[in-house]
């Protein structure tokens, strides 16, 4: 691989590819774990006895370890470098996906809690690497269509893990053994044996699950994945390769964490909730609403190949974040204000929840517009700047935990109508998405701030 002096991108095509191919599967194992653990929700919520604030915290155990490892896991990868750091944090995961077979022998809420967190610090360190990677390996007007690449293996995954998800862990027997404790059929002792025995589902699924990260560990370590140097591919002038700039300074990236927060945070209450807003309606977790997730990244993968198609030849990333932003800020309304019964794929159910399912489309658009917007000439910071990044992650730790506190809020009303006015938060966090794309990507200087208000 070569790198020449002045250029912003790595020049030689073959590395290019194959590093390609190497963070698709890794963004497929991005996808694979996170989107299981968004289906276990209402899974652990039935199995553990959960209230809804209780179920938010499985997704806050995986997600703050975004929060708290992002920063570290920039070091790590400053000392030893792409490969090695990427394999330690598959280890991290594998671990945290052995730990589920102890937590489901004994049923045990926090040992979940606690393998769900590792798995979360494993991926913050991957993300860490894998995403400045994927933004600045080529030039970084195409970021946006290399991310809808590498997304296309993270939702694939999503898909997946769901039809795996359903067909693996959650058997036939053990869909007529959770109608019948929704339905109130067991109690005391017995209900007790069948939490157990459903619960215990999960452990062959993560114990193949560990060794499977254990190995590709290995295979990353030793792979063809060359190292890049940030500092030299992702700088704007020999200025700022001198530069003795904070990264506070970079308003961009600033601003930029702030809409990634957002729009990471929104995307999990879309899939988090769904199925428990499906709930509310009268379906069953184990009957055709539990599909529900499955449409919602079906219509991301689509929004995906549309980005690969369109960027940057006939749409630039920049225009593409605001046009996706602005759809979902239209969704997000008409999710609140819209009401009607309707039958779709077997779900009858409100309007509003298949509004929820149609923002998976513009949502995959928005993750690959943030990226290159906020770290573009980041230079010596990249690194930082993507921990920064990674850190807004967390945001599907904390919006749920707020969505359903809101809900919680509205206890006087019908679950439905609560969960369905909670949804109200959406629109200020897709507001701002849209503001950053409209302007607030192009402040240079916190001076400049107001000028562009």
């Amino acid at each position: 691989m070569s790198i020449k002096p002045g250029v912003k991108h790595v020049q030689n095509k073959s590395a290019t590819i194959k590093s390609m191919i190497i963070l698709v599967l890794l963004f497929f194992i991005f996808g694979l774990v996170s989107w299981v653990n968004t289906i276990l929700v209402p899974y652990f919520q039935l199995t553990l006895q959960l209230t809804n604030f209780q179920s938010s915290f499985v997704t806050f155990a995986f997600y703050i370890a975004y929060l708290v490892m992002a920063i570290p896991s920039s070091l790590l990868l400053n000392k030893m470098g792409y490969k090695r750091g990427m394999m330690y944090g598959l280890w991290c995961m594998a671990i945290g996906a052995l730990l589920f077979v102890p937590a489901a022998y004994w049923r045990v809420y926090q040992v979940f809690l606690l393998g769900l967190f590792l798995l979360g610090v494993g991926l913050a360190i991957l993300q860490s690497a894998a995403n400045p990677y994927v933004t600045i390996v080529g030039p970084i007007e195409s970021a946006a269509k290399r991310m809808s690449i590498v997304g296309t293996g993270n939702k694939l995954a999503g898909v997946i893990a769901n039809l795996i998800f359903a067909g693996v862990v959650i058997r036939e027997s053990d869909k007529v053994l959770m109608r019948e404790i929704e339905s109130g059929l067991y109690t005391g002792a017995s209900l007790d044996a069948a939490l157990d025995n459903l619960i215990k589902g999960v452990m062959f699924p993560y114990l193949i699950l560990a060794v499977a990260l254990f190995v590709f560990g290995i295979v990353v370590r030793y792979s063809a994945l060359p190292e890049l140097d940030p500092s030299v591919v992702n700088k704007c002038s020999i200025e700022d390769e001198n530069s003795d700039k904070s990264i506070f300074q970079y308003p961009a990236l600033m601003l930029g964490v702030i809409a990634m927060f957002f729009h990471i945070g929104t995307q999990m209450i879309a899939l988090a909730t769904s199925i428990q807003y499906a709930g509310t309606m009268g379906e069953s977790l184990a009957g055709p609403a539990k599909n529900i997730p499955s449409y919602t990244m079906l219509l991301t993968f689509l929004g995906y190949f549309i980005g690969i198609i369109l960027i940057p030849k006939y749409l630039k990333q920049r225009n593409a974040l605001l046009i996706c932003a602005s759809l979902n800020l239209v969704l997000s309304i008409l999710i609140i204000s819209t009401s009607g019964t309707v039958n779709l794929f077997g779900i009858t159910s409100d309007i509003s929840i298949w509004y929820l399912v149609m923002m998976g489309l513009p949502n995959a658009l928005l993750y690959a517009g943030i990226w290159p917007l906020a770290i573009n000439g980041l230079g010596k910071h990249t690194n930082l700047g993507a921990a920064f990044l990674v850190m807004a992650l967390c945001g599907s730790a904390f919006m749920p935990m707020i969505y359903h506190s809101l809900v919680e809020l509205n206890s006087s009303i019908s679950p439905f109508e609560a969960m369905k006015q909670a949804y109200w938060i959406l629109i200020p966090c897709f507001a701002y998405i849209v503001w950053y794309a409209a302007r607030g990507y192009r402040i240079k200087s916190w001076r400049r701030t107001k000028e562009l208000m």
